[in-house]
């Protein structure tokens, strides 16, 4: 078939013209909003030429087809469907319409999260530098660079310096982002981020060592404690809705010469007072708890706590909880000055590719989806598990569960050691450089436990009746492994 044909395959595939609500594209993919994602015939679609995968995720039908491509595809997708083109941004709206509280709610937190993560990551490769230059035993034995080296050590500072400026001020990253998510002023989320940690106030650190120095305002015979929200996350989101939701309602009852005047005072006044003197108090209780929690099952169990976390974490992903996860991270960095389920659910970045290598050597004359399990494992070891995950790992289900069982028994080792990292970092093969260097080798052993696991159970359950019978079945067939396609592949057994 030629370009136009291919194009018009794909639109029978989906379910023809009619069942496109609307249409937007990224670097690699056609995102779709489908009246009935049901209607599409997921192998005819993949054997389409310009093809290379198919996932839904957040309420989107995505299709894969690939950098430089895709705007020609796009572009005659939207000529032959009469579809609605639409931005990502009009998109994620659309779709934030369908699905329950819970979806909704994690939709809310990625919003929020995704926009500010670079600069989290960043801070962390630049903490995970810091460390390597300042910690010894690294590049001599039993002094650290800085040690040898002593003309490093203002470097090492300014870097440091850098590295912190984003935890702390993470209360303005958060504001900025959720104001901008919840519709209000972004300008006005910074100031409000940076009203929560003005230096008047009493730190949230000192606050937690010694209680009882805070001072209070005295309102009217309220008496609101003078305490700064450094570290925090959800005490900021709540916080930036109440000033999104002033602002909005200030909006409807001022005239419009003298919104700019009243609107932008009222709403942070408004928003600081029931902040600090009763939303505050009860959502940084609630997130000191969270951490506490977590921290708590790690210290009672943590080979159980690290087994359980490896071995939802894939699953995390295709619900999109993981993002609540990201908070708790966050959250840790901010008030703890370290993360722990960062590390430890990271086995599964690297599990998620072993298994979609593994399946390049399974997949025997099938050039294409070879192509595709090879792209997806070298994505996944860079930090983006999606194309492993819906390209690969699904569609054969075995090497997902695989993916599973060696990232438990992986984050199993890494919990018990006790392995943390200075903040969130980049996922993927430099992931280490965000661990703390005395955690190294711990680290290193729990991902080479994760590989050989994943590799060795995913050619296991490939030679298995068992999950031979599972991924040829009718399970195996609705995920696009059934026999018949197992066939068609030349897959060997």
């Amino acid at each position: 078939m030629g370009f136009n044909e291919n194009v018009s395959d794909i639109i029978k595939n989906i379910g023809g013209s009619g069942n496109v609500s609307s249409a937007s594209h990224c670097v690699t993919r056609l995102r779709l909003v489908l009246v009935d994602e049901s209607l599409v015939d997921i192998e005819a679609l993949e054997a389409n030429e310009l093809v290379k995968g198919t996932f839904s995720a957040s309420g989107q039908f995505q299709v894969i087809i690939g950098p430089g491509m895709i705007e020609r595809v796009y572009s005659e997708f939207v000529t032959q469907t009469g579809a609605e083109a639409v931005t990502k941004d009009d998109m994620k709206k659309e779709v934030a319409e369908k699905g329950n509280v819970i979806q909704k709610g994690v939709r809310v937190l990625a919003d929020i999260f995704i926009p500010i993560l670079p600069a989290i990551v960043a801070a962390g490769l630049l903490l995970g530098l810091n460390n390597m230059l300042a910690n010894p035993g690294i590049f001599y034995d039993g002094k650290s660079l800085l040690d040898v080296h002593t003309g490093w050590t203002g470097f090492a500072e300014f870097i440091n310096v850098i590295a912190n400026t984003a935890f702390t001020f993470l209360p303005v990253l958060i504001a900025w982002s959720a104001a901008k998510k919840f519709g209000g002023s972004p300008l006005l989320g910074i100031v409000l981020g940076l009203l929560l940690v003005h230096p008047s106030l009493m730190s949230a650190y000192a606050y937690a060592e010694n209680p009882g120095d805070v001072e209070y305002w005295s309102l009217f015979g309220w008496d609101i404690a003078k305490i700064g929200y450094q570290g925090q996350v959800l005490p900021v989101i709540f916080a930036t809705w109440i000033l999104t939701w002033s602002e909005k309602q200030l909006k409807r009852v001022i005239t419009d010469n003298l919104q700019m005047i009243f609107v932008a005072p009222l709403a942070l006044v408004i928003a600081g007072l029931l902040t600090f003197g009763v939303i505050g108090p009860i959502t940084m209780t609630g997130s000191n708890w969270i951490t506490d929690g977590i921290l708590y099952l790690f210290e009672v169990s943590p080979v159980i706590a690290g087994a359980v976390y490896g071995f939802i974490s894939g699953p995390l992903v295709i619900t999109g909880m993981h993002h609540i996860f990201l908070g708790v991270n966050l959250q840790m960095a901010g008030t703890l000055g370290y993360v722990t389920l960062w590390p430890i659910g990271e086995t599964v970045t690297l599990a998620q590719g072993a298994a979609a290598l593994t399946m390049f050597f399974i997949i025997k004359q099938n050039k294409k989806l070879k192509g595709v399990s090879l792209t997806a494992t070298l994505s996944a070891w860079l930090g983006v598990t999606e194309p492993a995950i819906y390209g690969i790992n699904l569609r054969f289900r075995y090497p997902f569960i695989a993916v599973m069982i060696g990232s438990a028994v992986g984050s199993a080792y890494l919990a018990a050691q006790g392995v943390k990292a200075t903040s969130v970092g980049v996922g993927g093969v430099l992931s280490f450089l965000s661990v703390y260097p005395e955690h190294w080798a711990f680290y290193f052993t729990g991902m080479a436990i994760t590989f050989i696991i994943t590799v060795g159970l995913t050619f296991g359950f490939f030679k298995s009746n068992f999950f031979k019978k599972t991924a040829d079945g009718k399970a195996g067939a609705k995920s696009g492994a059934g026999e018949k396609k197992l066939k068609a592949e030349n897959v060997s057994v």
